[in-house]
């Protein structure tokens, strides 16, 4: 897979907005909702690193296996893993965000 077509994913374009709702500020609702996507995200992108390392597991057992297709696989799992990776780190800042905000409010309200 090609960096200009991974580019062009719905993974990524989300990716891209979980950033904006971190770069401004977000009411609990957004960043509720920020946190439900990037929780899904982190779950699509682990299902599609794991069937793209078992896809590798059988193309290395194949000595037929094209070393083009390997290598193919090999980088969608490396991209896959810089995606998770992110996807994760996003997630873990928005609950961050959201639980300061949650703070912020019970303060004001004592």
């Amino acid at each position: 897979m090609s960096v200009s077509t991974r580019r062009a994913t719905p993974d990524l374009e989300l990716l891209r907005r979980l950033r904006e709702v971190l770069a401004a500020p977000a009411t609990e609702a957004e960043l509720r909702t920020s946190i439900e996507q990037a929780d899904a995200l982190v779950r699509v992108t682990r299902g599609q690193m794991e069937g793209s390392e078992r896809r590798l597991d059988e193309l290395t057992s194949d000595p037929a296996s094209a070393l083009a297709e390997v290598a193919a696989e090999l980088h969608r799992v490396d991209a896959l893993g810089r995606d998770l990776r992110e996807a994760g780190r996003l997630q873990a800042a928005l609950e961050e965000r959201a639980q300061e905000l949650r703070s912020r409010w019970l303060l004001r309200q004592a």
